[in-house]
């Protein structure tokens, strides 16, 4: 398949419905990638079935705040500086680039590296949606290491950094990004493709094409075609009402509230957010919560908004999906989980939490 004008546009409106609130505005990433294939030419989305098993993938994003994208955006040239920084220190060319992430601007962006380089993006991701830090990725949960991880700007800064675990590995990025300016672009988690096939969640990318093409098809009602693809939960419909939101320490942190009705009955949904929209609370009660997805879409035209983009007097709905299962694992739940982000709450699947009252 090859990604261009064609399927641009629908893969754009997945990876937002992906991203979860995350992941960076995908109208940016679109745009981008737009304009990398009018230049260069379409990329050519593959499956890791057709690659060598020693292929080289470089998983790939953009790192940081999203608030931060909203004035500052790269320049184009990340992508070239990672996959050297790559080559050189492996000795051998790269074969494809891969998203760090599914979800978001970050969905779209190895595409737009991808295009003057003349390299295929791979069919997959390392998340099967957005979260804020790289240590919530598949292949630590296989396993793959992390580094060496690679680390650019948009002034041309180039870093390797090597350490011993995910976790002071995203530490440090962190610490790095934040002294950039709060946006960067890395690599990291560089693997093969026989190890990406049994460590990344594959069919990503025509996953978010198909949601995507799902809300442009809709002929009336676009969130109730998308809560039926995606074997969803409507959290509730009503308006933002509040948005609490800060910048710090490379992250988007805060809530939003939602209020709606319910019948006669009143009701506010509370959103925990930290780049992504991690709790969904009502009353004290949890209505959905990470790993699974909880998504707020615009009630007309059902596009997802983003955390940094939400405002008062949005009309909205709030939607919760089930993750990919390799996150509702024991070690899964251990690096995603709720307990994860500092809340003292156990997770339960989605369709648990919604299940039919017994008669």
């Amino acid at each position: 398949m090859k990604l261009d004008d064609a399927n641009l546009i629908a893969l754009a409106r997945g990876t937002a419905v992906l991203g979860a609130g995350g992941g960076g505005d995908s109208r940016i990433g679109l745009l981008a990638a737009q304009q990398a294939c009018a230049d260069h030419g379409p990329v050519e989305l593959v499956d890791l079935d057709d690659l060598h098993d020693d292929d080289l993938i470089v998983c790939c994003g953009l790192v940081g705040a999203p608030t931060v994208t909203i004035e500052k955006i790269v320049n184009g040239a990340e992508g070239e500086r990672l996959r050297e920084c790559v080559e050189t220190h492996f000795g051998r060319p790269v074969g494809a680039l891969m998203p760090a992430e599914i979800g978001g601007l970050n969905g779209l962006q190895p595409i737009s590296w991808a295009a003057p380089m003349g390299l295929p993006v791979v069919d997959a991701d390392g998340m099967g949606r957005a979260f804020p830090e790289l240590t919530q990725s598949t292949m630590n949960i296989a396993g793959i290491s992390p580094g060496p991880a690679f680390l650019t700007d948009e002034r041309g800064t180039a870093l390797i950094l090597l350490a011993d675990s995910a976790e002071w590995l995203e530490r440090i990025l962190r610490c790095v990004t934040v002294e950039t300016g709060g946006l960067a672009a890395t690599a990291d988690y560089i693997l093969t493709a026989a190890e990406a096939r049994t460590a990344t969640v594959r069919g990503s990318v025509s996953l978010a094409m198909r949601l995507g093409q799902t809300l442009i098809d809709a002929a009336s009602d676009p969130v109730a075609a998308l809560v039926e693809s995606v074997s969803g939960h409507r959290l509730i419909t009503g308006k933002v009402i509040d948005v609490e939101r800060r910048t710090t320490g490379g992250f988007v942190r805060g809530h939003a509230l939602v209020e709606g009705l319910q019948g006669d009955a009143q009701r506010v949904l509370r959103l925990e957010i930290q780049n992504e929209n991690l709790i969904a609370l009502e009353g004290g009660e949890v209505r959905a919560s990470v790993p699974d997805l909880i998504t707020v879409l615009d009630s007309e035209t059902a596009d997802a908004v983003p955390t940094e983009l939400l405002r008062y007097g949005q009309r909205v709905t709030v939607i919760g999906f089930p993750c990919d299962p390799i996150w509702r694992t024991e070690r899964g739940l251990e690096l995603a989980g709720p307990r994860a982000f500092g809340y003292d709450l156990e997770y339960s699947p989605i369709e648990e939490l919604h299940a039919p009252a017994q008669v």
